[in-house]
């Protein structure tokens, strides 16, 4: 870590198949950076498609000498992906020295003073080891990012969508009121996230095994199992698009990564009991909305044959799923020489 006075951040936008998006995000990056130390990587997450050319050109274009592309091997995902970001810049100059991590997605676009206001929370709080953003979307609606960490009772009020139980789940319900000054929570969204380095240092860098969907999640429970806490910084805006480069929007079926990401979650950090009880919850859940659907004419608005999914994956895999954590090594063994 950097005794420098003033903190170095390393950012870190993870392109794929979204290159101009991603040179917008690089370039709302660049203003919250000022006076800011620290550099931006953008990570090609093994786009397959022209991503990487366009961006190359891009950074060249416009003259940004902060801004280096990176490219990985292979896509694992978003945690695997920002992990690749953070292993490689290390071998960058100066890139072994960055106190603070910033993670922002690619259809996210930081304010001028939104990274400013995660590194003041963050350094008001030594025991924080993580701060995330208030999100707009392009219409200018506020989305929802502060959440509690999921459990059985919140699996079953998210699930059926009736004021009574979220009256008597209220504890439980995982999307958190938005907080109108800087509050801690459980987690937050990924989309721009400030993560402390000492904090990766201990818990070690995203579980690699989460493909996409709750990598954040388990990544903030394990630092709040050490001790560290996360913070919702109103104060920190970022326009976000979101789910562009997973499609998510678009979704005919629920994939089958979303179900893998979940159930990996549960059983890792919670046992294999612990899943199937979520997962049942979640189930029983979902069939009372059904009903309650059915009986109001009210629209579903669930993918297709969502809760089938659900039950014939939780049937199929929970057994089956082992301890198979893929954290890779953590910044201070980057920084004494391990290969990147």
């Amino acid at each position: 870590m950097t005794t420098n006075a003033s903190p170095s951040v390393l950012v870190i936008v993870l392109n794929y198949r979204t290159p101009e998006l991603s040179l917008r995000a690089a370039e709302a990056a660049l203003g919250a950076m000022e006076g800011i130390a620290g550099r931006i990587v953008i990570v090609d997450n093994a786009s397959g498609d022209a991503s990487a050319r366009i961006i190359g050109e891009g950074i060249a274009a416009r003259g940004w000498d902060r801004v280096t592309l990176l490219q990985s091997p292979r896509n694992g995902g978003f945690g695997a992906g920002n992990n690749f970001g953070m292993r490689a810049a290390a071998s960058l100059p100066g890139g072994a020295a960055h106190d603070f991590v910033y993670i922002l997605n690619s259809d996210a676009q930081p304010r001028p003073d939104a990274l400013r206001a995660l590194l003041a929370a963050l350094e008001a709080d030594p025991s924080a080891g993580m701060a995330g953003s208030r999100t707009i979307g392009e219409d200018g609606v506020l989305h929802r990012t502060a959440f509690r960490f999921p459990s059985i009772l919140g699996e079953f009020e998210g699930a059926v969508r009736t004021g009574i139980f979220t009256r008597l789940l209220r504890d439980w319900v995982v999307p958190l009121p938005v907080p109108e000054e800087t509050a801690r929570v459980d987690w937050v969204a990924g989309a721009s996230l400030l993560l402390r380095a000492r904090m990766l240092e201990e818990v070690g860098l995203f579980d690699e095994a989460f493909f996409l969907y709750y990598e954040e999640t388990d990544l903030s429970l394990r630092a709040a199992r050490a001790g560290w806490t996360c913070l919702y910084v109103p104060a920190s805006e970022v326009m976000h698009i979101g789910s562009v480069s997973t499609g998510m929007r678009a979704w005919a079926r629920t994939p089958s990564y979303w179900f893998d990401s979940r159930l990996h979650y549960f059983v890792q950090n919670h046992g294999r009991a612990y899943a199937v009880a979520a997962t049942l919850s979640r189930a029983a859940g979902e069939a009372l909305w059904r009903l309650r659907c059915l009986l109001t004419g009210r629209a579903r608005r669930d993918p297709p044959r969502f809760l089938r999914d659900l039950l014939a994956h939780g049937l199929r895999r929970v057994w089956a799923c082992r301890s198979r954590r893929v954290i890779r090594p953590s910044r201070a063994a980057l920084a004494k020489g391990a290969n990147p």
